[in-house]
């Protein structure tokens, strides 16, 4: 009865925020056909161009017009702090992260690395400036305001628990912003300052221990740095959405977080939407029993004042880490003879919400569906779980012994290291979708349990859109999570609650906290496909097409097409392409986005994990760039 009333609750909630800042700025200009100025181009977050010099005809003669690699500095001294999901990976002190993505603006591109900004010619890669920030600057993206009749265009950025501004012209720090440049945020962000007309958003990166700050989404005044309006991602005492905590667990609650690097607002509406992470910790919630709004929801609000206008959760008390990194793509599409405005939301459960963003209402239907049961003490089970009637997961959800892998689909020593882990694990448990990690009492025999997407599914990368044909495309991998759910012991490694106050956490064969998959040999131990690239239509709900995307070089010939790993996302052209480079096969990809045919890849050096981005140079060519581990490639017809 109690699960049932907090779900009655649902519909009618609205969170009250906090606004100093009520100002209209000015309407946004519309977007150059050239420039990609937001990390997703527009603030659709489609990551689609208009350009259309590189088609499916002539897209086997791209090739690559120019790199850039910069040479990292020493490290700056917190350049590994920042915690929880978002936090940096890579990149050195001065080189590119693997999952950078430049904006291009009137022929420059902008791009943060390591501890340093940089701008470039955009047709020819030479460096027309770059600046070093005294921390490590938030190493996926750059943020870009057009200024005003007081103050220039600026490049905004943070910088450990600073945001700082430079004159996007001479990469000098512009004095008008804050203090001297400056404004402490008070917390560290690895995305991009995301700027709307006069506002800039910021997520926040506040870690996965269950006691620590909160995930408010913070606002700014682009022209002054001055705060604006917060929203509180977690219900506080008499605020609606409060009754779905239950036990005090909402106090101390880090988590419920924008740690995504990017938003989505729609223009027309005034509307912004926020895709929020699952509440700390990761995998036991028996400290916050309920439903946990706003965790693993997208949320819209007015954007010039933070006023709650709807959401949608899709997942309910999130024991999995299934969180809602990226931003969802919005699209019209014609349902019934009827144009609907609609926006497509995937978190790494796999499965795809199409819903009207006028309201958060889903297009295709949602159903509330039993879910198995854990027997953790002291854990709340949510007995139902959202399911959309369409699309079908995007990524494998089950799992049972006969989709073990065979001689035939990988090696006879692949199959046989498999086996021993299976072994070694006492086998593994699965129920189906959203299965939980199931109780291991300390000194007992080892039983795991085994979920699907687990680690996989989509991530960060998110989805791409073609506002021309209704089509969505993402990229998912089919990767698990094993192990159980322990008493936590002095002295152990628990990765997803290390400091927390919890008493329960995450182990497996290898011990307290590491995660621990289904791979032996580096390959997964489940039959292929391993990975695939997506096409939905978003009018009809239906998979217009997938395919397999990366290859398994180790593996003999015939047997190589498995699909691989990876985070990242597609980007969608008017030319009939999709770009894609999220496998770790080091290969960059071009697929028809009508059929999916393959139409060109690149080796490159290393692996691209990172979002392509595509522009025009001021010469006139369309370039397409991406980032390979700590290189910059760009790409173009010869």
């Amino acid at each position: 009865m109690r699960f049932m009333w907090i779900m009655l609750l649902f519909a009618a909630l609205a969170l009250p925020v906090f606004a100093q800042n009520e100002k209209k700025g000015t309407a946004p200009k519309p977007i150059p056909a050239g420039d990609w100025p937001l990390y997703s181009r527009d603030f659709a977050s489609t990551r689609y161009s208009p350009l259309k010099q590189i088609t499916a005809a002539n897209v086997s003669n791209l090739k690559l017009a120019w790199s850039y690699k910069p040479i990292p500095l020493p490290a700056p001294p917190d350049a590994e702090k920042g915690g929880g999901k978002g936090k940096g990976k890579g990149g050195g002190a001065g080189g590119l992260s693997p999952e950078v993505t430049p904006i291009v603006v009137n022929g420059v591109m902008y791009f943060p690395g390591g501890n340093r900004v940089f701008a470039l010619e955009a047709d020819s890669g030479k460096e027309i400036w770059s600046y070093t920030a005294s921390a490590a600057v938030g190493n996926r993206a750059v943020g870009y305001w057009p200024g005003d009749q007081n103050n220039p265009p600026r490049i905004l950025f943070t910088a450990g628990r600073s945001m700082m501004a430079l004159n996007a012209n001479t990469g000098k720090v512009d004095p008008g912003f804050g203090k001297e440049g400056s404004v402490d945020i008070e917390m560290n962000w690895g995305g991009a300052p995301y700027v709307y007309k006069n506002l800039i958003v910021l997520g926040i990166s506040n870690g996965e221990s269950t006691d620590g700050p909160p995930g408010d989404l913070r606002t700014f005044d682009a022209r002054t740095g001055a705060k604006s309006w917060i929203f509180r991602t977690t219900p506080q005492p008499g605020e609606p959405g409060h009754e779905t905590w239950l036990d005090d667990g909402w106090k101390k609650r880090a988590g419920l977080n924008v740690w995504g690097w990017y938003l989505t607002v729609d223009e027309d509406r005034n509307l912004l939407y926020m895709p929020l992470g699952s509440p700390a910790g990761n995998y036991w919630g028996g400290d916050r029993p309920g439903a946990n709004l706003y965790g693993n929801s997208v949320v819209a609000v007015d954007a010039d004042t933070g006023k709650y206008k709807w959401h949608f959760q899709i997942v309910h008390h999130d024991l999995w880490d299934t969180d809602l990194p990226p931003a969802p793509s919005l699209i019209d599409i014609t349902r019934n003879g009827r144009k609907v405005p609609a926006l497509a939301a995937i978190g790494k459960s796999a499965w795809m919400f199409i819903l009207d963003r006028t309201n958060g209402k889903p297009v295709f239907g949602v159903e509330e569906r039993p879910v198995p049961k854990g027997d953790v003490p002291g854990e709340w089970y949510s007995p139902t779980q959202p399911f959309p009637l369409k699309p079908p997961a995007l990524a494998r959800t089950s799992f049972k012994k006969e989709d073990m892998v065979t001689a035939e689909d990988t090696t006879a020593e692949h199959v046989k290291a498999c086996q021993e882990l299976w072994d070694k694990a006492g086998g593994f448990y699965n129920a189906g979708p959203f299965t939980p990690f199931l109780f291991h009492e300390a000194g007992a025999p080892p039983k795991s349990t085994l979920q699907f997407p687990g680690n996989g599914g989509p991530n960060w990368g998110g989805t791409a859109a073609d506002p021309t044909t209704g089509y969505v495309y993402v990229q998912t991998h089919d990767s698990a999570l094993s192990g159980w759910i322990e008493k936590k012991v002095e002295g152990g490694n628990y990765g997803s609650g290390n400091g927390s106050p919890q008493p329960y956490d995450r182990g497996s064969i290898n011990g307290p906290g590491p995660y621990n998959g289904f791979s032996a040999l580096g390959m997964p131990c489940q039959k292929p496909p391993w990975g695939r690239l997506f096409a939905v239509n978003a009018n009809t709900g239906d998979i217009a097409w997938e395919v397999r995307l990366g290859l398994t070089d180790r593996l003999p010939e015939g047997k190589q097409d498995t699909g691989s790993t990876g985070s990242a996302g597609p980007t969608v052209t008017a030319g009939g392409l999709v770009f894609i480079g999220a496998s770790n096969d080091a290969r960059f990809r071009a697929f028809d986005s009508k059929t999916g045919r393959e139409l060109w890849d690149y080796k490159m050096e290393r692996n691209g994990n990172a979002n392509p981005m595509v522009y025009a140079g001021k010469n006139g060519k369309q370039y397409v760039a991406i980032v390979a581990t700590d290189t910059l490639n760009v790409f173009a017809l010869q």
